[in-house]
């Protein structure tokens, strides 16, 4: 039996006002060793996206199984109003956290970063920009890499090879990618010529890198519908964030790209002094779209996919071509040789 009438029936979720989803998977099961400085990395990676972003931001942080301490700190952040949504869970694993944290939701744009991000001012609008410059973008990366040029993005490649807006062009902050390359515990990922030179491509005066990471990288809903992948066996790792992050973009005509300037930083599990300055220097957030902008609907095919993805990828890839599209695009042959060889 039902007596009277539910209150929500007919009722607009309170999401609705947001337009722009940041989904954060957290696993902090203790304070020990590798997790030793974890909570303070978290709340640099909040603090900073507190402060970054703007009111249409929705934020959602999967909480895999973490410490008590974690749960209340987060619960706390909800409460306060400044986190929108917190999941709690066993330890899933990140593929599964981001898979859950999107269910249920429908952003035009959604942006998944892992919990050792720094967030820098501009980080939205600097991504906004290069969807509206390049109409084909299915993800964005603040942090762009001079080594993510092979990285799905051959589709680029085959669309832009003889075209003078895909070229070579000068590194805009080399200090940011060496960096990234401390972060990670290699700092021979970058070679000198990826420290000068990335390839961009180019709309008048504004340039994107080609590629792009995925430890925080922001995309279009439409990369996430229909998608195929409903669980992953991965904790972290192996294919899946490829197959979850990667390949759909691809898969569905868009390209990766990154900014050419930085706009995130990568900070690890060790608590540094640069982290506490460079944090004390993000001023408050100035940019307030009311509005997402308005994207294209890109147009795929399975004919197109299978023309671009693979069998052009096997064509460019091979050695003797790979090093001509790269003089092509502005390399000596000495930089080329240089470019392609693995560091680190």
């Amino acid at each position: 039996m039902r007596i009277g009438f539910n209150p929500n029936k007919d009722k607009i979720k309170e999401a609705a006002k947001f337009f722009h989803q940041v989904v954060i998977p957290v696993y902090i099961p203790d304070q020990e060793g590798y997790f030793k400085d974890s909570f303070k990395i978290l709340e640099y990676c909040l603090e900073s996206l507190f402060k970054t972003i703007h009111p249409k931001t929705y934020i959602t942080v999967v909480n895999n199984g973490s410490h008590t301490l974690i749960s209340d700190y987060l619960n706390r952040l909800q409460k306060d109003g400044k986190i929108q949504e917190v999941i709690h869970s066993t330890n899933i694993g990140k593929p599964n956290s981001i898979i859950k944290g999107i269910a249920g939701h429908n952003f035009p744009f959604i942006t998944i970063a892992d919990s050792d991000v720094l967030f820098l001012n501009d980080w939205q609008k600097e991504s906004y920009d290069i969807f509206e410059k390049f109409p084909k973008t299915g993800a964005v990366c603040p942090t762009p890499s001079s080594r993510s040029l092979k990285n799905h993005t051959f589709n680029i490649w085959f669309e832009l090879l003889f075209s003078k807006s895909l070229f070579f062009t000068k590194v805009k902050n080399p200090e940011a990618l060496k960096a990234f390359a401390a972060s990670v515990g290699n700092p021979k990922i970058y070679s000198d010529i990826h420290l000068q030179k990335y390839l961009t491509v180019s709309n008048s005066d504004f340039k994107a890198v080609v590629g792009a990471g995925h430890f925080i990288t922001t995309y279009r809903k439409e990369v996430f519908e229909k998608s195929d992948m409903k669980h992953s066996d991965f904790m972290l790792g192996g294919e899946t964030e490829g197959k979850l992050l990667d390949f759909p973009v691809v898969k569905k005509g868009m390209w990766r790209l990154s900014t050419a300037d930085n706009f995130a930083y990568h900070l690890g599990n060790v608590e540094e002094d640069w982290m506490r300055k460079t944090f004390q220097e993000i001023k408050p957030n100035d940019f307030f779209p009311q509005e997402p902008i308005v994207l294209k609907k890109i147009k795929s095919s399975k004919m197109a996919f299978l023309l671009k993805y693979k069998l052009f990828a096997r064509i460019i890839t091979q050695k003797k071509i790979w090093y001509y599209c790269l003089k092509l695009k502005g390399l000596s042959l000495a930089e080329a040789i240089q470019y392609d060889q693995k560091h680190g």
